[in-house]
């Protein structure tokens, strides 16, 4: 969760990358919320390549116009991730989600799942949501239909890890041969590790 770099992508999934844009989750002192405004929401949309640039910028024009809306949105993306963490949070530890978790990303599922439709594409179809570019929430579905891809497959929940490092809290799909990820990066909180250890050996 490097400071120098606010927009690291580590979590291998759309909805864990979501879920960990907010740096030192598990920090009281330490812990940063990215999405501190609208325009934050759609600048890190743009990055995760959920929104196009021209996307973002009828939003943010849009958003100008009606801040009230665009408010909502912020606040409708936040509950999102909040309760997507919770839930993938407890596939990490191996427990089952609370179910008023589950309630509360149903009620998301519900929402956004009503403009799904199915598109021919020659001979092949494939899922697609219908939901207008013009929306201030247009970037969540994507990142919800990557959340419910995750909890509905077979074997790949037990690939949900949590990072070790404390208290980072960042959540990660972990893409190694033999599931031996345990940090969110090497680079950050796998190095601090490392340091931490070598010191502790010194003395």
């Amino acid at each position: 969760m490097s400071e120098t770099n606010p927009y690291m992508m580590v979590g291998e999934r759309l909805c864990m990358d979501f879920i960990n844009t907010v740096s030192w989750r598990e920090s009281a002192e330490k812990r940063r919320d990215w999405f501190t405004s609208y325009p934050k929401l759609v600048d890190w949309s743009v990055h995760a390549e959920v929104l196009t640039a021209q996307q973002a910028q009828n939003l943010l024009i849009a958003a100008g116009e009606n801040p009230s809306q665009a408010e909502q949105a912020l606040k409708q993306a936040i509950g999102l991730r909040e309760v997507m963490y919770q839930i993938f949070k407890s596939i990490s530890k191996k427990n089952s989600p609370n179910e008023e978790d589950l309630k509360r990303f149903n009620e998301y599922v519900s929402t956004f799942y009503r403009s799904l439709q199915v598109i021919q594409d020659e001979d092949q179809f494939t899922l697609k949501f219908n939901h207008p570019e013009k929306n201030m929430d247009a970037m969540l579905p994507p990142i919800l239909q990557s959340a419910v891809d995750l909890l509905v497959s077979k074997n790949e929940l037990e690939r949900v890890k949590q990072c070790e490092g404390d208290p980072c809290g960042w959540l990660f799909f972990d893409t190694s041969r033999n599931r031996s990820r345990r940090w969110c990066s090497m680079a950050d909180c796998g190095n601090r590790a490392k340091v931490r250890r070598f010191y502790q050996k010194e003395k």
